[in-house]
């Protein structure tokens, strides 16, 4: 992977796979946000991840779709215990709120639910090693455009 995401993102992850909002299947998968707003499509061919959320579209890394979508596929490690306190966070929310300073809003949501902010961090960065040694290439886009809901 040419470029890494936030570390904070895999919290992200974690919020999208806890409540529900990935639905994967053989060769794709639908993400809904976690303001259920917009559903983002992440496709793959081999190593190869296209996704049409807006950090894999437009920062060029794996975005949260794409993160949770590896996890479900067992190519990055996912701790269950851990991902149930970020149930039912809004990070779209969050991270207006804190105008993308993605440090900053996973700091508020960590301390928000009482958590040792080290020991999170801790697991956080050791999925952050793997994520860094997977041999896979994200490719701006998908085959379709992001569902608006109305």
């Amino acid at each position: 992977m040419k470029k890494l995401p936030p570390i904070q993102k895999i919290l992200e992850a974690y919020t999208a796979i806890v409540d529900k909002h990935v639905n994967l299947t053989k060769d794709q998968a639908e993400v809904t946000s976690s303001n259920g707003a917009k559903t983002y499509t992440v496709d793959w061919d081999d190593d190869v991840y296209h996704s049409n959320d807006n950090a894999s579209y437009w920062q060029g890394y794996a975005g949260y779709p794409v993160i949770a979508v590896l996890m479900l596929q067992e190519k990055l490690p996912y701790d269950q215990k851990l991902a149930n306190n970020f149930a039912n966070v809004n990070w779209n929310e969050i991270n207006k709120k804190y105008k993308r300073n993605y440090v900053k809003a996973a700091a508020d949501v960590i301390e928000e639910k009482g958590l040792d902010e080290e020991k999170v961090m801790a697991e956080l960065e050791r999925v952050y090693a793997d994520l860094k040694q997977l041999p896979i290439t994200i490719k701006r886009g998908s085959l379709r455009p992001p569902k608006v809901k109305k």
